[in-house]
């Protein structure tokens, strides 16, 4: 009889490399927030894997940036957790950020006793000469970790990634209900839904002023009801986020919406009103509540 595998799996690496859509692309869920922006995760996000002898827990984490507010403080927490409890720790790279940045957290991955998965993403705009060259360059910085090519975008090569973890990970019991996919409740999803079209349709500090709470989350036989308010610091970035006879948030709770009927598989009522906290991000008690470790 085979063994039952199961372990963490952590990814971590900079802003806009791809970590988020290479989780999405593993779990085959969109559970983490994706858009084209910096810092778009803020949250670590778990997303569960199954089969009959394996369950593989993977961590999404925010990307790794020096802090300047108390709500960044607490993202990096994330990040630094991922680096102590992980049974395999996959560092996303991508082909245009430089090897060496954040060496720092570098320099922690490279004496880690965990097994380490190297994933360089966004292999689809390179070429094949340069894509080598790159290789050498992240033997050289983190010589024990295994080096995977991949293009998380157009799913290629993610298999070399599930076999690479497969041979990895410990034995032992499931740590989750087999039917979970995630550790999160529905309501977090939603909120990172909202949030996610928040980023999407907005431009400069609007989509890092803001935060979206669920304020009630009632599933009904046939429709779920969702009351949301999105916090912002100032009375300009209200008027920026309800825009021209509210036509911008009618835009972006409309498609928060239907994203959500895609995700829940179920009709939803999503009413969205906005909200001015000022200095939300350095509010510890705020932080605190919004499940930030500050």
């Amino acid at each position: 009889m085979t063994a039952h595998r199961s372990g963490f799996v952590n990814i971590i690496g900079n802003p806009n490399v791809g970590k988020s859509t290479l989780m999405n692309a593993l779990t085959g869920e969109r559970l983490s927030v994706v858009t084209a922006k910096a810092q778009t995760t803020r949250h670590r996000i778990m997303g569960i894997i199954n089969g009959n002898d394996y369950q593989i827990v993977f961590s999404d984490t925010p990307g790794i940036i020096q802090p300047k507010y108390k709500m960044q403080k607490g993202m990096m927490e994330f990040v630094h957790t991922s680096l102590t409890d992980a049974d395999v720790m996959i560092y996303v790279t991508d082909v245009v950020e430089t090897p060496d940045k954040n060496r720092e957290y570098l320099d922690k991955v490279a004496q880690m006793e965990t097994p380490v998965l190297l994933v360089i993403n966004k292999i689809d705009l390179t070429t094949q000469e340069k894509l080598i060259a790159l290789n050498d360059t992240w033997k050289t910085l983190l010589p024990k970790a295994d080096v995977i090519p991949v293009s998380a975008r157009e799913k290629f090569n993610l298999d070399a990634v599930n076999k690479a973890i497969a041979e990895l990970l410990p034995e032992g019991p499931a740590y989750f209900p087999k039917d979970e996919i995630s550790d999160k409740p529905d309501r977090f999803f939603a909120s990172e839904i909202l949030r996610g079209k928040i980023f999407e349709n907005y431009q400069k500090e609007i989509p890092y002023c803001s935060e979206v709470v669920i304020e009630t989350f009632k599933e009904e036989q046939d429709i779920i009801r969702i009351h949301s308010l999105i916090y912002v610091e100032r009375d300009t970035q209200k008027s920026i986020l309800i825009g021209k006879k509210g036509a911008a948030l009618k835009k972006t709770a409309t498609e928060a919406r239907r994203e959500m009927e895609v995700f829940f598989a179920k009709k939803v009522y999503l009413e969205t009103f906005i909200k001015v906290r000022k200095d939300w991000r350095n509010n510890e008690n705020w932080l605190r509540n919004s499940g930030f470790e500050v």
